[in-house]
């Protein structure tokens, strides 16, 4: 060995070539492919499962049990049982009930009975609505806690069902989902939202277009009148009715010709006000809608919005387990006649129609978990089939900045994802990135590896957004740093570039680096940039050092945190798994998710 080593400057340079190491080293040979099938054992990067507490509600500065609703509930329905019966006594009430039976008046063209397609058309609500609240219900508990704040800051929750947020400063949204049992939840698996989201979206286009035919039905057959207040009396014929239940006298039943006044007000709320809103505030929580529509996101925040869909489902809930308890109370078989055979009579026909219903709804409810822990990707592409072109429609829009301001900025964001803690990332974060080189290449003119400082000698931009977490949980932040806009021009993409891919320094939680696909046309966004500064300060750990996506038209998980490379590409077939992302080819996430 020579005792006088040489240094770069003594060697001549190797000669120029079109290949070079860089090109021989791909990002791409750090991704893993994601499984066709879910091993509950493994998924989501062996969480474990945690089934969270008793349903809480925030009451003051205490917290209320709403278990305790049970017992207490039991009591007041005594109570009132015992009100009603002393109250059908007292003379005054008895005028007051003769003179309000209990039914308005229909008018003389309003049509009696049930139609066979109103028997239809409830049938597939029953069945798509099974889907829909169980993969609801999974959604909810990815982040088990509501607020009214436009910010999910620990301690501001109004409802719970998981313990108050620890003090682990490396806690993160995902360890805070809880668990559902296989055939309560769809599917069932904790942090399963991104099958649970196919189901929910997926079905709730069915749940649409189904109520559409209905609303159309309805209108041009006359059933409306069955349906909507037409007179004022409706009010007192309802508390009319409401005293005759509750003193366990009830009214005769008349719903093949008319329902009593507490029956259609009930009605009315939960098809043309309840459901509705139902798809009013799930719009609500749709980061490309948001944008869109500002003046109406500012008042209904993402987290106002959840927690009013959460306040429909306990509606519809409610609503389905006094149906169906009246519906065998009041004459069970009569009423299995209308609805389920479009007839008023005593046959048995519609009872065994409905047991029928009943069949191919229990088989539905029992095989939809298996199915998706088995077929996962089906699911993934029945529901990109499904919502898909409604996502893409609502996507297409190059927001702009100004619907915050710095007394919006949140207290606290959550952190998310899987910490980086390879030692290439812990040498960069010790020399202060230093070291740190953002590589962009790919299908572009001018392939570049940029340093910090010349990233931060570009042209500064600064936006203060919302963040959308596809969990639920929200908040506002200001973010500083370079547009993408202006890294377009720098490295300028050739005409096949259709796809830009953000690969980070962080492995995903069933290893693999973690990446993520994005349309070339949204990187032309004013709100898309690269972040290394948030609320004026530069990235801490948590939040994405050295640097991070955003993409305000789309969901936090595609926000690609740590990036260390830029990749242009015409396809994204090939990379991974080829659906687009590190969550998409393990945990069944859409590429494209702005709603």
């Amino acid at each position: 060995m020579s005792p006088n080593p040489p240094v770069p400057s003594d060697l001549p340079a190797p000669a120029p070539s079109a290949v070079t190491p860089g090109l021989v080293h791909s990002f791409r040979d750090e991704l893993v492919e994601g499984a066709d099938v879910i091993d509950p054992a493994t998924f989501a990067g062996t969480i474990p499962q945690d089934r969270g507490i008793a349903p809480r509600v925030r009451v003051g500065s205490k917290w209320f049990n709403l278990l305790w609703l049970l017992p207490i509930g039991f009591v007041l329905l005594i109570a009132g049982v015992a009100v009603a019966k002393g109250l059908r006594e007292l003379p005054e009430v008895q005028s007051f009930m003769r003179q309000f039976p209990g039914m308005s008046e229909l008018p003389a063209d309003a049509p009696s009975g049930f139609p066979a397609w109103l028997g239809w058309q409830h049938f597939l609500n029953l069945f798509f609505m099974i889907f829909i609240i169980r993969s609801g219900a999974q959604i909810l508990t990815d982040h088990p806690r509501l607020y009214w704040t436009r910010h999910s800051t620990p301690g501001r929750d109004w409802f719970r069902v998981q313990k108050p947020v620890p003090a682990d400063p490396l806690w993160t949204a995902k360890k805070d989902s809880i668990s559902l049992p296989g055939q309560v939840g769809l599917p069932g698996l904790r942090h399963s939202i991104g099958l649970a989201r196919w189901w929910h979206l997926g079905v709730d286009t069915l749940w649409l277009a189904n109520g559409i035919v209905f609303y159309i039905l309805l209108f041009t057959t006359g059933q409306w009148m069955r349906l909507v207040p037409l007179h004022w009396d409706v009010f007192p014929n309802a508390l009319s009715v409401a005293i005759q239940y509750l003193s366990l006298d009830w009214p005769a039943e008349s719903g093949w010709s008319n329902y009593n006044s507490l029956q259609l007000l009930t009605y009315f709320v939960t098809v043309f006000i309840a459901a509705p809103l139902a798809l009013v505030t799930g719009l609500g929580m749709s980061p490309a809608l948001s944008t869109r529509f500002r003046r109406i996101s500012t008042v209904l925040s993402i987290q106002a919005a959840r927690s009013i869909h959460f306040l429909v489902l306990v509606w519809f809930l409610l609503f389905i387990i006094i149906h169906v308890t009246f519906v065998f109370t009041t004459g069970a078989r009569n009423n299995l006649n209308h609805i389920f055979a479009s007839r008023n009579d005593g046959s048995w026909a519609g009872f065994w129609i409905f047991v029928l219903s009943m069949a191919v709804v229990v088989i539905g409810w029992v095989a939809a978990t298996p199915l998706t822990i088995r077929h996962p990707r089906m699911i993934q592409r029945a529901g990109s089939a499904l919502i898909g072109p409604a996502q893409r429609l609502f996507e297409h829009i190059d927001a702009k900045p100004g619907q915050y301001t710095e007394d919006d900025i949140s207290p606290y964001l959550w952190h998310n994802g899987q910490y980086p803690d390879s030692e290439e990332y812990k040498a960069l974060f010790d020399g202060n990135f230093a070291g740190y080189r953002l590589k962009i290449d790919g299908l572009v003119e001018n392939p570049v590896e940029l340093d910090l400082l010349q990233l931060r000698a570009m042209p500064y931009h600064e936006q203060i957004t919302q963040h959308f977490c596809i969990q639920g949980w929200s908040g506002v932040a200001k973010w500083g740093g370079v547009s993408m806009q202006a890294i377009l021009d720098l490295v300028q993409p050739k005409p096949g570039a259709k796809w830009v891919v953000f690969y980070s320094l962080g492995d995903g939680p069933e290893k693999g680096i973690y990446y993520d696909a994005h349309p070339l046309e949204q990187m032309s966004y004013e709100l898309t940039m690269l972040a290394y500064d948030m609320n004026g300060e530069p990235l801490s750990f948590g939040h994405g050092a050295p640097l991070r996506l955003r993409n305000e038209n789309q969901l936090g998980f595609k926000m690609v945190k740590w990036i260390k490379g830029i990749e242009f590409v015409d396809t994204f077939d090939h990379l991974g798994g080829g659906f687009g992302g590190y969550n998409e080819d393990h945990e069944f996430f859409g590429y494209r998710q702005s709603i």
